[in-house]
């Protein structure tokens, strides 16, 4: 009987020592960036953050790589060349044609 009650203590002990460097860390995690998006302070603190970035941004010299700059730009004119198509459809042509 004593053997059982040892076994299965350290067996609770290693459960509770697995969770907590496993899941507890990952749940723990969770709860502080929770935390800091619910807070009027974390939201400013994002915020400063994202001001900072978009002035960093606005200081380089060249933001995009050339590479980058073409690929968004065939993107933004086929966009807008769909966008310009759609003018012209009433909605509810363009949903029986999606169908």
């Amino acid at each position: 009987m004593r053997s059982f009650i040892y076994k299965s203590i350290i067996i609770l002990i290693c459960v509770i020592l697995i969770y907590e460097f496993t899941i507890g860390k990952q749940i723990a995690m969770f709860k502080d960036r929770a935390d800091s998006i619910i807070s009027k302070e974390g939201r400013r603190e994002s915020v400063n953050k994202l001001r900072d970035e978009i002035n960093k941004a606005i200081n380089k010299e060249r933001y995009l790589s050339k590479e980058d700059a073409i690929l968004l730009n065939k993107f933004i004119k086929k966009i807008q060349n769909e966008i310009s198509e759609a003018d012209g459809k009433d909605l509810n042509e363009s949903k029986t044609q999606e169908d």
